[in-house]
């Protein structure tokens, strides 16, 4: 299957260091959050995740109305990216997206919310592996 579209980040340092994309539009240093004891100051890969999940849900939520002809206006979505310790050591990580579709009832609201969870690139490659939560909420 030929790539649509490929993105390149390099890491050094792991969570106390640098990313930079091929492009250079990513181009930062990353830290440890001061609430897993670290400096803080910086971002960290569960908030690039979440920056990532909660736009690519949006553009699917917005793509599956476009096809069902219905018009969304102020769409939010807030994605909760949590660390959790694993049984018998390591880490997982659970998302909770919380969706704001002001502009339909929710039953249509809910209906895009389903839709936009099955075509999202970001829930496929979750679906089985961690804990993602959908919330439709005001």
């Amino acid at each position: 299957m030929k790539a649509l579209y490929e993105a390149q980040v390099t890491s050094t340092g792991g969570r106390n260091g640098h990313v930079r994309s091929t492009d250079g539009l990513i181009d930062f240093d990353v830290r440890m959050p001061k609430d897993l004891g670290g400096a803080g100051g910086a971002t960290n890969p569960e908030q690039l995740f979440a920056a990532g999940y909660a736009s690519c849900f949006e553009n699917a939520l917005l793509h599956v109305a476009r096809a069902k002809k219905i018009a969304l206006t102020d769409t939010k979505v807030v994605a909760h990216v949590s660390l959790l310790p694993k049984d018998g050591g390591g880490f997982l990580l659970a998302v909770k997206l919380d969706v704001a579709l002001p502009s339909v009832d929710k039953a249509t609201g809910q209906a895009l919310l389903d839709a936009g969870h099955q075509i999202c690139p970001y829930s496929n490659a979750t679906r089985g592996n961690i804990d993602v939560q959908l919330s439709l909420v005001d």
